[in-house]
């Protein structure tokens, strides 16, 4: 009798099927520090380009944006929200996610 679900090696195999129709490049493009910087967007503009009242994030050196977030997240600096969303990001995370702001073109 065939299963009704697919089993986790059917799923296995899915996924490496993905993995391997993607380029290397794209695959290297997509990141952990894109997919959480990728929230950032919806406030910052895209690519972090504000065109509003809310501060750019674009071009800022990554080591200025660790500092920052960690200010954030541990109330040494005053914000509306980013206090907020800063306690939700570990120090790795926090690093991903400016690494990859950082190194936008």
């Amino acid at each position: 009798m065939k299963p009704l679900f697919p089993t986790r090696y059917h799923l296995s195999g899915a996924a490496l099927a993905v993995l391997l129709t993607v380029s290397p490049l794209a695959q290297a493009e997509i990141s952990r520090g894109a997919v959480m910087a990728s929230t950032c967007f919806a406030c910052h503009g895209t690519d972090g380009k504000s065109t509003g009242a809310i501060p750019s994030i674009y071009g800022i050196p990554a080591d200025s944006l660790i500092a920052t977030m960690k200010a954030f997240r541990e109330d040494l600096r005053a914000a509306t929200v980013m206090n907020r969303h800063a306690k939700g990001y570990t120090d790795e995370e926090i690093v991903h996610i400016a690494n990859y702001l950082s190194n936008i073109k």
